[in-house]
């Protein structure tokens, strides 16, 4: 794609912040971005025309009854570019541990999209196997801290991105779905050589949902289904009624006109607020760490189909029957680690509901402190409690 690259000078604005900019554009001099050059060809000519417009083409001097006219047009002229700067801000750079993380994986296709996926061989003289599947809006490395561990008590940890999340694809427009998320989750072990092989499944959040769907699938012998030897949930919105979305998700999901400004309009600072809010006061990520999930969302421009993801929300409510029922119904080993600090899904509601409805499960509630990403919080606690219920069958 050709491209033109602007040049815009920040000084007039330091010491201040730009709503529409991220802080690392506002602390810098002079920004250079590359825009499509469509784009810079258009902007130049609305700019020429605005300006044509308000002094004529001889360029006198207006009357002073136009110079507020003229100040609000000169604002004008400036937030034009400013936005269209932003919109095509181009992605951060992966840091050290990301690049890291990437440089480890591997990747498989699944109907002409490619995913991304860890296989780690771990314990020797084990044959277990442990798939993670991750949260919204997030990805596998959400599992880092707990990852080496794991490899030294299972013979393969596997870890992936689902469609749409981290360094997997993620197509526009695209019909994103819990079902189609369990067919990848199916097609990944299918491809590892593990259809065969009993599995355990750890999920948070999105991931507890597609989890739910794939033990549907199993316990109605459906094809290509997984054998499940164990299932540890954690902190998700199992269930619709106990479930609060965050404002900006609901805006998302429900506002078709809405939904695409706002995808393009969210930034590291609203982000990293709203990230920050399901964490506990005592356990908030460093810089590095909000920094490393902001990058993962911008990878292939993810935060453009965040609100076509979103529409899980609605799919739990829809398939609530499905999913809750096979979580009531199963014979599968259960534990479930809770965050109690969770404003998404709140103590003691949810948790109540859980162990009201599905009797066979074990619980941990972790600390009071932790919340909505307990794997990230308390790795040693999240990982204590599951080797303890992992250990009792």
């Amino acid at each position: 794609m050709s491209c033109t690259v602007i040049n815009y000078c920040c000084s007039a604005g330091r010491g201040k912040t730009w709503p529409f900019l991220p802080p690392c554009i506002c602390d810098m001099t002079c920004v250079n971005v590359c825009i499509d050059a469509n784009l810079a060809g258009f902007l130049s000519n609305v700019l020429l025309l605005m300006r044509l417009s308000l002094t004529g083409r001889n360029a006198t001097p207006p009357p002073a009854k136009f110079k507020m006219r003229e100040w609000w047009i000169h604002v004008g002229l400036i937030c034009i570019p400013l936005v269209a700067v932003y919109l095509h801000i181009p992605p951060p750079q992966l840091s050290t541990a990301l690049q890291k993380w990437h440089g480890a994986g591997k990747v498989f296709h699944f109907r002409g999209f490619k995913i991304f996926y860890r296989d780690s061989l771990g314990a020797l003289g084990s044959s277990d196997v442990i798939i993670l599947l991750h949260g919204f809006p997030t990805s596998s490395y959400d599992w880092s801290k707990i990852w080496d561990p794991l490899t030294q008590r299972f013979h393969r940890v596997i870890a992936l991105d689902f469609l749409g999340f981290g360094f997997s694809d993620k197509p526009r427009p695209h019909k994103y779905s819990i079902f189609e998320q369990a067919s990848v989750v199916e097609a990944l072990v299918a491809h590892l050589g593990l259809s065969n092989q009993r599995v355990n499944l750890v999920s948070h959040d999105y991931g507890d949902t597609v989890a739910l769907e794939l033990l549907y699938r199993s316990d109605q012998n459906r094809t290509g289904r997984l054998t499940l030897n164990s299932l540890c949930l954690s902190n998700g919105g199992l269930f619709p009624e106990t479930h609060h979305p965050r404002l900006l998700q609901m805006l998302l999901k429900d506002s078709s006109f809405l939904a695409p400004i706002l995808t393009r309009l969210t930034n590291f600072v609203i982000f990293q607020k709203g990230i920050g809010e399901v964490f506990g006061p005592y356990t908030q990520p460093t810089d590095a760490e909000f920094w490393d999930m902001w990058t993962g969302l911008r990878y292939n421009d993810g935060n453009l189909v965040l609100d076509s993801i979103l529409q899980y929300i609605n799919q739990r409510l829809k398939h609530r029957e499905r999913w809750v029922g096979a979580l009531t119904s199963t014979y599968v080993p259960l534990h479930m680690i809770y965050g109690p600090l969770d404003p998404v899904n709140p103590h003691p509601q949810f948790i109540r509901l859980y162990q009201k409805l599905v009797q066979r499960s074990t619980v941990t509630i972790l600390d009071e402190h932790i919340s909505h990403y307990p794997q990230l919080e308390d790795p040693t606690g999240f990982l204590n409690a599951y080797f303890n219920f992992i250990h009792s069958f």
